[in-house]
């Protein structure tokens, strides 16, 4: 076996909290990717234009970021992680079911909005219990909560696709002249970023004609046991109002501490867990004025390294198909559109294969890896750039190489600041921002310079991201960790200590 006996055990402990953070990032990537193929059948219910209908991409994506640093804020206990957790994953649900019956654009992008603050709250929440439970041995378990994440967003689209309109849904006169295009342009809708479909024209009126409804509700009703889940384990701690059963099944931080180390020089917290829930104050919360100035370049360059390689998966995934039907490459709409499903299906395979990986190699060995793998399949592809299988070779390539940056990111800069939970907003955030801004930004670079420049783009942005890379390293050999130690000591014994109980 490929997990040693002490972590099987502490994965044996914590195995309902686990499985259900992993089944949360399951709705997170149920809820990701399902817009793009839907779009053209929910702009029939909504009797929109295409232009309007894609601004509900920039909603869900906006308030995905806002989420993302609301989630930060609940992460001083448990029970509030669980309570917001079991609040966004009903909501995903709710959002599922009742996105049928919305009839206006203005409607629909409200309820995506919403959906966008439950996903980013649920990103955030989840990378930073797993650390929390996990903390050195996180790398693992972050990449299986990853993988679930893009086994959610190759499920969603299909399980729509059988209910999604073959020919317009809008019966009007112009119907019939309209439809050679429907796939063009449904292939142009990818789940992140909507192409250039200005020129466009679809109509507008006349009856609507779609069964998009049923996949909605199809997706409600898979994604409605992750609340029941979170409601569960919410039931089984005793943090239901009015519910007295605890069994202490979650083990504290300082449990697990003593846990990794044996014991030694912890057992005498062991008076401060009554409840088996106490989270030490964060030195970012407390000491931040403090630090020294490695504790805010560690942020800085996780952060916009995230920022950058969460970028690529973006606007790679939204612009290959644009670039793939333009010149040099030429292919046809239908082939061009599986280029974007090659992407993410290659990240889920990536994260799959990390989990083994994972557990042999230390994250920081696996993001230079990864970083290389990146910058080095743009220049495959650019000096392939006339060929139809380099462009599907390094599209399979790159979703391999980018698969498991961020966890293994994560888990290497927590390890770095020794488990405070400090740089998971930060990371989340930044990851959020690089998806939005990098998507506008190579997309009004390859309106104005041509198609080329997506891969110019893409090279110019891995290696800068190697770059930040390079400084994370530096800032790690000069990081003084007595310095850190000192600026984040846990809570002694003493009428000073402090501990949030849940």
């Amino acid at each position: 076996m490929w997990l040693d006996e002490r972590l099987l055990s502490l994965f044996k402990r914590n195995f309902q909290p686990t499985l259900t953070y992993w089944s949360v990032f399951f709705s997170f990537g149920l809820c990701i990717a399902f817009l793009g193929p839907t779009l053209l059948d929910l702009r029939c219910q909504t009797h929109s234009s295409l232009q309007d209908i894609t601004w509900v991409f920039f909603a869900q994506q906006f308030c995905l970021l806002v989420g993302s640093t609301l989630g930060g804020f609940f992460k001083r206990t448990v029970k509030q992680s669980l309570f917001l957790l079991f609040l966004s994953s009903l909501t995903i649900s709710v959002v599922f079911a009742i996105i049928p019956f919305c009839g206006h654009v203005g409607m629909l992008a409200l309820v995506l909005a919403i959906a966008g603050l439950a996903m980013g709250c649920i990103d955030t929440i989840s990378n930073m219990q797993l650390v929390k439970i996990y903390q050195q041995d996180s790398a693992i378990f972050l990449q299986v909560l990853h993988f679930f994440v893009g086994f959610g967003a190759l499920l969603s689209p299909l399980i729509a696709d059988p209910f999604l309109s073959e020919t317009n849904c809008i019966q009007s006169n112009a119907t019939q002249n309209q439809s050679h295009n429907l796939e063009h342009i449904r292939n142009s809708l990818v789940p992140h970023h909507p192409g250039n479909v200005s020129h466009y024209v679809l109509p507008l009126q006349g009856a609507s004609v779609t069964q998009v409804s049923y996949a909605f509700w199809i997706m409600a009703a898979i994604n409605l046991p992750v609340p029941i889940a979170v409601f569960s384990l919410l039931y089984k701690e005793g943090m239901v109002p009015g519910c007295s059963i605890h069994s202490g099944g979650l083990l504290s931080e300082d449990e697990l501490a003593m846990e990794t180390h044996n014991g030694n020089d912890f057992k005498k917290i062991e008076a401060h867990e009554k409840h088996g829930h106490a989270v030490s104050k964060l030195c970012c919360q407390s000491k931040m004025l403090n630090a020294p100035y490695t504790f805010f370049a560690f942020h800085a360059c996780a952060a916009i390294t995230l920022f950058l390689t969460d970028g690529i998966v973006g606007e790679y995934s939204g612009f290959v198909y644009s670039y793939a039907v333009e010149q040099p490459l030429n292919l046809a709409h239908k082939t061009a559109g599986y280029l974007p499903s090659l992407f993410w299906a290659f990240i889920t395979l990536g994260r799959l294969i990390s989990i083994p990986v994972s557990y042999k190699m230390a994250p920081r060995s696996m993001l230079f890896i990864n970083l290389i793998g990146v910058t080095a399949t743009f220049l495959f592809l650019l000096f392939s750039q006339n060929s139809t299988t380099g462009i599907f070779v390094g599209t399979a390539l790159l979703g391999l190489w980018l698969s498991s940056v961020f966890p293994s990111m994560l888990a290497y800069t927590e390890d770095v600041l020794n488990y405070k939970g400090c740089a998971t907003t930060a990371l989340v955030t930044g990851a959020g921002m690089g998806e939005m801004v990098l998507q506008i930004l190579v997309g009004s670079v390859m309106q104005t310079q041509g198609s080329y420049s997506f891969l110019v783009c893409g090279i110019c942005l891995s290696s800068l991201a190697f770059t930040l890379y390079a400084v994370f390293l530096v800032v790690d050999s000069l990081h003084n960790r007595e310095s850190e130690d000192s600026t984040c000591k846990p809570p002694e014994l003493d009428g000073e200590a402090t501990s949030y109980q849940s």
